[in-house]
């Protein structure tokens, strides 16, 4: 399932479309940020924050990992990237981007129901976005009376390219 990461123009796309999405917000992508934002799309696998660093490291010698969690913080706020409870990683959003949801009028809400598929054995991870999911959270949620305010779902099992083999 190791996710087909973008090439280094979708990547530079992707990113571009990110700048002008936190920028309609009256937010800065810094270069920093960018960097981060970069490595974390350009990866096949969710990166976790000290992998980040390293990879930061050659072009910020003075990278912290404070530097490197307040970019992941700023870039999971402003729904460019999603953190994989499990594997305390990093991915980038691939369904119904937040800049993507703006320009085409989804209604996707991350904060409300976000969902992955994530393989034991390649360590990749897919983001899908599947309605019933959604409305079988919402509806279990109503009937309990309770109101989410976030819900991650997080599936384990094994990807279809790891099951051929």
């Amino acid at each position: 399932m190791a996710a087909q990461r973008p090439g280094v123009a979708d990547v530079e796309a992707a990113l571009d479309r990110a700048e002008a999405h936190c920028a309609a917000r009256g937010a800065k992508l810094t270069e920093l940020r960018r960097q981060v934002l970069s490595l974390v799309l350009e990866s096949p696998v969710p990166l976790g924050a000290y992998a980040l660093l390293d990879r930061l490291k050659p072009n910020h010698a003075g990278a912290a990992p404070p530097t490197v969690y307040r970019a992941l913080e700023f870039l999971t706020e402003h729904r460019l990237v999603h953190r994989i409870e499990r594997l305390n990683a990093f991915i980038g959003c691939n369904v119904g981007c937040a800049h993507a949801c703006d320009e085409h009028g989804h209604a996707h809400d991350h904060a409300h129901a976000a969902q992955f598929l994530i393989c034991g054995r390649c360590g990749g991870v897919e983001e899908i976005e599947d309605d019933g999911v959604r409305a079988a959270l919402a509806a279990a949620a109503r009937r309990a009376g309770f109101r989410p305010a976030h819900a991650t779902v997080e599936v384990e099992g094994t990807c279809r390219a790891c099951s051929a083999q």
